[in-house]
């Protein structure tokens, strides 16, 4: 894997995501508690030796710049590193990145470098745990020019993705994006026996889909973004690819989600929080990693916490109930408070200072159901946060937003006592 170098792009400005993006980029959203999105894509590739990596940064970066340069620290006989590469001003280009493509010609030169072959491409907002040690041997088996991992999905679930259409041997030779009509469907489909043998059981999926992970050799990928003006990887260099290059497919049948919407994202955060996650946090032999804070343990009073996870530093008192909760650094949780289905994000430092009489976290015997609460909140005493008729379509009300039939309450927002929604 060392002659493997890896671009994570970072740099969308995540309008779905809103209003979490509103102050930070999509990989630098808090995820579990502990852990920030763009860690996913790194431990992914720390643990399969892949530790030269760079990400390209574009909007509301400075927390992300943050978050990197005080959790990737490599020694100095190693090599390994993880390097921001921002959109600059050259003597070559002064504009900013058009498209995720478009980044990564701009970043030509550090792929040039002697002694890579091979460079994979990344999105940095996606939670999922993948071997590219496996899946550069599918490259390197096939002799391909370029390597896409594929998902098998079903017919209703092919809506929303790009899907492929492949031979035997697994290359790729049609692409679709977001098909919609079966007559559309059909044209991509892949025998289901061929997927069955691969190990991978098709159950009903016979589509399959990009997931947005590339693996190509070095002198195609420069050959292919300096030979065009092409701005998007999976609208237009890929389906260039699949027409002049041997395209193929690494097939994948583990857990992975694609955090593009406030939804997806609430809904995977409390899975993870749930008896039976469909990603495991607790895996020694392929960690995520993420910055230290030497914080003390999580600190709970009489307190009631049920399918939860609970950040280091947090304090839940007496007679509060946390449940179907991820509860994240910091956070302060008063007396007799009622939270479930809700995402505490915590808070960046202690402070105990207050911000117009309201003290930080969550106070006293307030109620927050179906809730996203972003950092440095401030929750006023007996607060009742929770969804009602008349809020499923998106909205802003009363300082709060509503995206997806999720509350959210933005960066730093202060709720006084008794606010009620």
């Amino acid at each position: 894997m060392k002659n493997v170098v890896c671009l994570i792009l970072g740099g969308g400005q995540g309008t779905r995501l809103y209003p979490l993006t509103e102050h930070r980029s999509k990989p630098a959203v808090p995820l579990a508690g502990n852990y920030r999105l763009i860690d996913i894509p790194i431990s992914n590739c720390l643990n399969c030796g892949i530790d030269r990596i760079y990400l390209l940064t574009q909007f509301n970066s400075v927390s992300l710049h943050r978050h990197i340069r005080q959790t990737y620290k490599f020694d100095t006989f190693g090599g390994g590193f993880v390097e921001i590469l921002a959109a600059q001003q050259t003597m070559s280009g002064s504009g900013w990145y058009q498209g995720t493509a478009d980044a990564v010609r701009q970043q030509l030169q550090c792929i040039k470098q002697p002694g890579i072959d091979y460079v994979l491409v990344l999105s940095g907002d996606q939670l999922y745990r993948m071997d590219f040690e496996e899946m550069l041997k599918t490259h390197r088996d096939a002799n391909a020019d370029a390597t896409i991992a594929t998902l098998p999905v079903t017919d209703e679930q092919a809506r929303g993705f790009g899907v492929m259409r492949v031979d035997d041997d697994g290359r790729v030779h049609g692409f679709l994006e977001k098909p919609q009509q079966s007559s559309e469907m059909d044209m991509m489909r892949t025998d289901p026996d061929w997927i069955d043998a691969r190990g991978i059981p098709s159950h009903d999926r016979s589509l399959l889909a990009s997931m947005g992970i590339y693996l190509f050799k070095r002198n195609t990928l420069v050959e292919l973004l300096e030979g065009s003006e092409y701005r998007d990887f999976g609208r237009e260099v890929f389906p260039l690819s699949i027409r002049a290059r041997r395209v193929h497919v690494h097939l994948f049948d583990g857990y992975w989600e694609d955090i593009g919407t406030i939804r997806a994202f609430y809904d995977a955060n409390l899975a993870l929080a749930g008896e039976n996650p469909p990603f495991d946090l607790f895996d020694d032999e392929a960690p995520i990693y993420t910055r230290p804070r030497f914080l003390a343990p999580a600190r709970i009073l009489d307190a009631t916490v049920r399918n939860s996870l609970v950040a280091n530093g947090s304090l839940i008192e007496s007679g509060s109930i946390v449940e179907n909760c991820v509860v994240g650094v910091r956070t302060r949780i008063g007396r007799n408070a009622e939270i479930r289905d809700s995402i505490i994000m915590g808070l960046d430092r202690y402070d105990d200072r207050s911000n117009g009489g309201t003290p930080q976290g969550i106070g006293e015997g307030s109620i927050i159901r179906g809730a996203i609460i972003d950092k440095g909140c401030r929750i006023g005493r007996g607060v009742r946060i929770e969804p009602r008729d008349g809020l499923e379509a998106d909205c802003d009300i009363k300082g709060v937003h509503i995206r997806d039939g999720i509350i959210v309450v933005p960066k730093n927002a202060v709720l006084s006592d008794g606010w009620t929604l």
